[in-house]
């Protein structure tokens, strides 16, 4: 009985040798480097795994940026051109500084100004939503509703107000990932230039429906009037397909187009109150007294001193003067 026991612990404890040194051999054999720069730019970036950068995760856009000559076209949206001046000075290699972006949402058709006209019993997902059918209005560019968007943002930068139905994005949170962009099946979601004081100027509207189809379905879609293309003067709004867009690289945010927008689907965020224009009162003009002799000379000129007309006017002219005459004398009696 004790030899089978020492026989089988002998048996373990030599089979755990020989497998320690198969081990040992295989990762000596089939070892694989890594270079200790990828672990120490995983370091500087976020962490956030967002896949705004193109890369399934912060390590692999980490291995990118190592394993790559030219970094310029690599970007971290969430860290930034801080994050990216770190990772250059890291790697000793050249960035290109991009202008900060926020997302926008180009849909305003609230439950107020976009009726609607069926509605949908099934599993509340903007993907499916939108694969089986066009939504619950009759416009079938518009948000869904269903918060696909909100799902997916991982910072808090987004949540569905109740009354509208909308998404609302908070530009304060927003890191620019752009997951909230991928998650949308209509596309309404933009990742437009944060301006200074976060200024912006879009058409709230992917309808490319005619006017009057347009106008029905949301009362604040745009319709195609081309008005704002017109009062443009930067060439800044294209129309296309019934549908104006304005690009963000030539816009001046004057505003010209949002007081000219019939239906106001041009949003403006962020910008003070206008102020109303002062009107300025007229003056009321002296009537100047003519002397009789001026009138005269006017009517011989025009050859109307023959005109009943033309006296009747001299002579009331006249009496007008004689009597401020002998009011002035008798003012000057009287003193």
């Amino acid at each position: 009985m004790t030899d089978s026991v020492l026989y089988s612990v002998l048996l373990l404890a030599s089979l755990g040798v020989v497998a320690a040194i198969v081990l040992y051999v295989v990762s000596k054999k089939f070892y694989v480097y890594e270079n200790p720069l990828i672990a120490e730019v995983d370091e500087l970036l976020p962490g956030a795994n967002c896949a705004g950068c193109g890369s399934p995760g912060c390590k692999s856009f980490a291995d990118k940026l190592v394993n790559t000559e030219d970094i310029s076209e690599l970007f971290c949206p969430v860290g930034g051109n801080d994050v990216m001046k770190l990772v250059a000075e890291k790697l000793g290699k050249a960035v290109t500084e991009k202008d900060p972006t926020v997302a926008v949402l180009r849909c305003q058709g609230g439950c107020d100004v976009r009726p609607k006209t069926t509605e949908y019993q099934g599993p509340r997902t903007c993907a499916i939503s939108a694969m089986i059918y066009s939504g619950e209005t009759d416009c079938q560019y518009g948000c869904l509703g269903d918060g696909d968007c909100v799902a997916v943002c991982n910072f808090g930068a987004m949540y569905m107000d109740e009354a509208t139905g909308l998404p609302v994005i908070d530009t304060d949170k927003c890191t620019s990932c752009e997951a909230c962009v991928k998650a949308c099946p209509r596309d309404i979601i933009e990742m437009r230039p944060r301006n200074k004081r976060d200024l912006k100027v879009f058409v709230g509207c992917l309808n490319e429906d005619k006017g009057g189809i347009a106008k029905k379905s949301c009362a604040v879609a745009c319709i195609g009037c081309s008005k704002c293309e017109d009062v443009c003067q930067k060439d800044a709004i294209s129309m296309n397909n019934n549908l104006a867009y304005i690009d963000p690289a030539l816009c001046t945010l004057c505003r010209k187009c949002v007081d000219v927008c019939p239906t106001h689907s041009i949003i403006e965020t962020n910008f003070p109150p206008k102020k109303p224009k002062k009107v300025v009162e007229k003056k009321p003009v002296a009537k100047k007294v003519v002397e009789k002799k001026e009138v005269e000379k006017v009517a011989v000129v025009k050859g109307e001193a023959a005109k009943p007309e033309v006296k009747k006017e001299v002579e009331k002219v006249a009496v007008v003067k004689e009597d401020v005459t002998v009011e002035s004398k008798n003012t000057k009696t009287d003193a």
